[in-house]
C-alpha cells in the first residue's frame, strides 16, 4: 500500500504549494543518487517523493486524492508514473534541468549557467521487443514513454497568454541567492538556485494553468521506431531529439529503444548465421534421403546424403540474419545440424529386419577416417 502523500513530504494537508515545492526540494537534496550511492533504496524513496509532489501540486489531482485516496487516482488515470524515464537522474533533470554541469548542481545551487540559462533535457530509456523474423526483414515498432514535453499553452515561458513574465523580486533576476557562511577559514560565500524562480531570474505575473508556471509538464508520447534489418537482441537505437525537452530554449535530451528479440522455438543465433535440427531416422541417414527444413521465408528441401553421421551439419546458403546496415552484402547462412534418431519401440518384423542388417555389416561399411579428437567435436556441436 502506497505511504500517504503528505506524509511522505513531511507536509500538513493544508500545506501551500510553496510549502510542498520547498520539502520536495529539501528531499531531493537528501535522496539525490549522487550522495547517496550506499543507500540502494534512495532511488525509489526519490520515486516516491517525486510523486507526491506531483500530484500534491496539482490543484485538480490533489483534490481527487485528498478526497479518494490512491485509489481515486488509479481509476481517474492521475497516478505518477516514472516507468518511462531511463533512470532517476532523468527525474531529476525532468524537474531541476541538467544544471549543465550533470549531477545535482541545479539543486544546489552549482553549475547552472546564470540567469536565462540554457538547460539541455534528459535522455528517455524504453525498450520494444520484436520477432526473429522482424530481425531478417526490419520492422516498424511502437513504443510509448512519459516524456517531458514543452507546454503548448504558454509556449514553455510559464506564464498565462497576455499575462508579463516580471524579474523575480528575490533575486533581482541574478537567478541566485548568495548567503555568507562563517567558517574556521574565514567568510564563504554560497550561491544556491532561488526558490522562486528556480534559477531564472523571472517569474510569470500569471503562471500558465496548464503547466502551473513551469513551462514545461509531462506528457504520454507514442512514437513510431524504425528498427533496421539485423539488429541484435540488446543493441539500441538512438533517436535524437526526442528525450526530454530542454528548459528556457536547451535542446531536448535523445529517446534510447533497447531492442529485445524474441526466442524463436525454431532456430538459434549465431551473429548472422542461423542453426537449426532436423531429426532423420537412422536408415535414411544411411541411405540418404530429403527433407523439409524450416527457414524464415518458409521451408527449403535439403538433401541429405548417403552415411550422414549424427551431428553433421549441412549449410543453407543465404538463409540466415542480414548484415546490419550492410547494404548489397548477402544474408548469412542457415547451418542444419542433423539429429540422426535410432529406432525405439520396434515390431517383431522391425527387429528381424534391423538384425538381419546388423548380421550382415562387415568393418568396411563401419570404417571411418575419422579420429577420436574430430568425433568429439561433432558429437559436442564443435
Amino acid at each position: 500500500m502506497p505511504r500517504d502523500y503528505y506524509e511522505v513530504l513531511g507536509v500538513s494537508r493544508n500545506a501551500t504549494e510553496a510549502e510542498i515545492k520547498k520539502a520536495f526540494r529539501g528531499l531531493a537534496r537528501q535522496l539525490h543518487p549522487d550522495v547517496n550511492q550506499h543507500d540502494p533504496e534512495a532511488e525509489e524513496k526519490f520515486k516516491e517523493a517525486a510523486a507526491a509532489h506531483e500530484v500534491l501540486t496539482d490543484a485538480d489531482r490533489r483534490a481527487t486524492y485528498d478526497r479518494y485516496g490512491h485509489e481515486g487516482l488509479r481509476r481517474g488515470g492521475q497516478s505518477p508514473n516514472f516507468d518511462g524515464f531511463g533512470s532517476v537522474s532523468d527525474i531529476f533533470e525532468a524537474f531541476f534541468g541538467s544544471g549543465g554541469g550533470g549531477g545535482f548542481g541545479s539543486i544546489f545551487g552549482s553549475g547552472f549557467g546564470g540567469a536565462g540559462g540554457a538547460v539541455q533535457g534528459g535522455d528517455i530509456a524504453v525498450s520494444a521487443e520484436i520477432t526473429l523474423d522482424q530481425v531478417v526483414t526490419g520492422a516498424s515498432v511502437d513504443v510509448a514513454f512519459e516524456a517531458v514535453v514543452l507546454c503548448e499553452t504558454c509556449h514553455g515561458n510559464g506564464a498565462e497568454p497576455g499575462t508579463p513574465i516580471e524579474t523575480c523580486p528575490k533575486c533581482q533576476g541574478s537567478g541566485q541567492l548568495r548567503t555568507v557562511l562563517r567558517t574556521p577559514l574565514g567568510q564563504v560565500v554560497q550561491a544556491t538556485a532561488c526558490d522562486r524562480c528556480d534559477g531564472d531570474g523571472r517569474v510569470a505575473q500569471t503562471p500558465c494553468h496548464d503547466c502551473r508556471g513551469r513551462g514545461r509538464k509531462v506528457e504520454r508520447v507514442e512514437l513510431a521506431v524504425d528498427v533496421p534489418a539485423g539488429i541484435a537482441d540488446g543493441q539500441r537505437i538512438r533517436i535524437s531529439g526526442r528525450g526530454h525537452t530542454g528548459e528556457r530554449g536547451g535542446q531536448p535530451g535523445d529517446l534510447y529503444v533497447q531492442i529485445h528479440v524474441r526466442d524463436d522455438p525454431r532456430f538459434v543465433r549465431d551473429g548472422e548465421q542461423l542453426v537449426t535440427v532436423v531429426d532423420v531416422a537412422a536408415p535414411l541417414a544411411a541411405l540418404g534421403t530429403t527433407v523439409q527444413v524450416p527457414t524464415i521465408d518458409g521451408t527449403h528441401e535439403l538433401e541429405i546424403p548417403a552415411g550422414t553421421q549424427p551431428n553433421e551439419t549441412l549449410t543453407i546458403r543465404g538463409e540466415g540474419i542480414p548484415p546490419l546496415r550492410g547494404r548489397g552484402r548477402r544474408r548469412g547462412d542457415l547451418r542444419v545440424v542433423i539429429n540422426v534418431v535410432i529406432p525405439r519401440h520396434l515390431k517383431r518384423e522391425q527387429r528381424e529386419l534391423l538384425q538381419q542388417l546388423s548380421d550382415s555389416l562387415t568393418d568396411h561399411n563401419l570404417s571411418t577416417d575419422e579420429g577420436v579428437l574430430g568425433k568429439l567435436k561433432r558429437a559436442f556441436g564443435g
